[in-house]
């Protein structure tokens, strides 16, 4: 990881300042001196919010240094990732300064698919909170999550051809499995955008916020993910992900793993106590019900025709209290 050398042990994403160990945390953007990312880490997730008003969140080579070094450190520290822009937009594209100037050699490198590739392969889930604009590469980076959640007004769309080059970082097969392939070719192929209605309406996000309201959103999607097992969580991920000859052996060997872990079994004893508690619970209260019904039964004129009509039910084969003449 790029920067100053991080502590093995620590996974809250500060670093100590000077001997003092008192002194007040340093976030990891102001420790490896971001000017692209602003990053809010917490014991379970971290939060990376594009915020470079001047090209308008652009995935720029500066931004994706920054993200190289987010990815790095939760390869360390497996968190969950929820991305989301700051300026009223996710992220307007890649940077067509940049993008004008790159050649032949520049896109061998494969830039922004590499770190799209790092995003979507991280150990634990990424959340995209999409807002405004998420077109181009700003598309490309929502495609690499895992899930993804919106404004009303999202734009989502890959207009590149429209520019003369293709969307080479993940889109012409990302798209393709996440829509389906004749919207996947609209979008691609005749620069078609979609809105949130579109865009929940294809699954390509799964809710839709209001702008005040969306990074409480993600949290509590975020909120969902934590409540899981850490563990179970990324061995589904990494599966999911794995070619269709992989399976169902990786299956086998991944549960074989699960099995013997601790959390499985401290939650499915968990899960048995609360089972046993509910049933006794139930059992407590159902004499308490059925005594009282007895007793309502005994008070009414008719209790004793009751009693024989159960009888004769029991009698005939027919269940209390059915209606009809018994079968001859």
């Amino acid at each position: 990881m790029s920067g100053p050398e991080r502590g093995g042990g620590r996974s809250s994403g500060f670093a100590e300042t000077g001997a003092d160990a008192d002194a007040a945390p340093v976030g990891l953007d102001e420790e490896l001196g971001f000017e692209r990312l602003r990053v809010d880490e917490r014991d379970d997730r971290l939060v990376a919010t594009l915020d470079h008003a001047p090209t308008r969140n652009a995935i720029d080579q500066r931004m994706v240094d920054e993200l190289h070094a987010v990815c790095a450190h939760l390869e360390e520290h497996p968190k969950i990732l929820v991305l989301r822009g700051a300026n009223g937009l996710f992220a307007s594209g890649a940077d067509i300064g940049q993008l004008r100037e790159r050649r032949r050699d520049d896109a061998l490198r494969g830039i922004n698919s590499t770190i799209f590739d790092r995003v979507a392969r991280l150990p634990m889930p990424v959340i995209a909170a999409l807002e405004g604009y998420a077109l181009g590469g700003g598309a490309e980076l929502a495609y690499a999550a895992d899930l993804r959640i919106a404004t009303p007004d999202v734009r989502i769309g890959n207009p590149e051809t429209g520019l003369g080059i293709m969307a080479a970082a993940g889109a012409t097969w990302r798209l393709r499995e996440l829509v389906g392939e004749p919207l996947a070719k609209e979008i691609l192929l005749a620069g078609r955008q979609l809105g949130a209605d579109e865009a929940l309406a294809c699954r390509l996000i799964s809710e839709v916020h209001e702008p005040a309201e969306l990074l409480a959103a993600a949290h509590a999607l975020a909120d969902r993910i934590a409540a899981q097992d850490p563990l179970a969580v990324r061995l589904t991920k990494a599966v999911f992900h794995l070619p269709r000859e992989a399976h169902p052996v990786v299956d086998t060997i991944a549960q074989a793993t699960l099995f013997e872990s601790e959390a499985k079994f401290a939650r499915m004893g968990a899960f048995l106590e609360r089972r046993e508690r509910r049933r006794a619970a139930k059992a407590t209260a159902t004499p308490s019900i059925s005594a009282s019904h007895s007793a309502e039964s005994a008070a009414r004129p008719d209790a004793g025709g009751d009693a024989a009509a159960g009888a004769q039910a029991d009698a005939d084969g027919r269940p209390p209290g059915s209606r009809g003449a018994p079968s001859s």
